[in-house]
């Protein structure tokens, strides 16, 4: 049998990185509502932002998983060029899905920008 071959590289810990990005939405929606006056309007505000803020998180944990699957499909790589062919799939499948991600997250915090605007 030949050598199995293992490789230096690691996963991004992209559980990490949603973390801090639900972090940075609870600051931020934190700093508008104490600017805010209104209960209505600062209930509209941690409404709108928990769904941002939820949406990361599960995507975050989809990320996560996939970066197990991929280090763990690396792990089994026959050779060199198996390697290659498991890193291309990846990339392209998570920059899809980051792209996707990105659009929903837009999506949901424009939504989120629109209901905390005073309605007249």
């Amino acid at each position: 049998t030949s050598p199995r071959y293992t490789s230096p590289l690691t996963p991004p810990d992209s559980e990490k990185i949603s973390l801090a990005s639900g972090r940075l939405l609870n600051r931020h929606a934190a700093a508008i509502s104490r600017r805010s006056t209104g209960p209505v309007l600062r209930r509209r505000l941690q409404s709108g932002f928990k769904v941002v803020q939820e949406r990361a998180i599960r995507f975050g944990k989809q990320n996560a998983e996939a970066s197990l699957a991929f280090a763990s499909e690396l792990a089994n790589a026959k050779d060199f060029q198996d390697v290659l062919a498991i890193q291309s799939r990846y990339a392209q499948t998570q920059m899809q899905n980051y792209a996707l991600q990105a659009q929903e997250l837009g999506r949901l915090m424009a939504e989120a920008a629109q209901n905390i605007q005073p309605r007249s």
